[in-house]
């Protein structure tokens, strides 16, 4: 097994280090992913690096999924537009403070305008 020394600064690398493009163009075929375990064991080496290669979807989208997709995005820009409109911005910060504390309260403030603003849709727009 390869042993990786990494240099002053860097303790451990995780994630995706290389991803084929989607053009093909300048870039590796296969992905290669970083993995870093902490983890209470004998061995400190707990770096790993694998390759993926690139994966082909064989089947297309069914309707849940392209649901999802459009109201991703409804929601998305909704939050982007709500979260600069400076008519609604005093209001929102103080509903989200009055939540952010209590059981099962949005921690921040993005997460508490996907709340609002995927209620709002659902309500616009309900699947069945």
């Amino acid at each position: 097994m390869a042993k990786v020394n990494w240099s002053a600064g860097i303790d451990s690398v995780s994630g995706a280090l290389s991803k084929p493009s989607k053009s093909g163009q300048h870039s590796c075929a296969k992905m290669l992913l970083g993995t870093h375990r902490v983890a209470a064991t004998e061995n400190p080496n707990c770096n790993r690096l694998y390759l993926r290669k690139k994966v082909e979807r064989s089947t297309s989208p069914g309707a849940n999924e392209l649901f999802a997709r459009v109201r991703f995005a409804a929601v998305a820009a909704a939050v982007s537009t709500r979260s600069k409109d400076l008519s609604k911005i005093t209001q929102d910060q103080q509903a989200f403070i009055a939540q952010k504390d209590l059981a099962g309260g949005k921690k921040t403030l993005k997460a508490w305008y996907w709340m609002v603003e995927g209620q709002a849709y659902d309500q616009a727009h309900p699947q069945g």
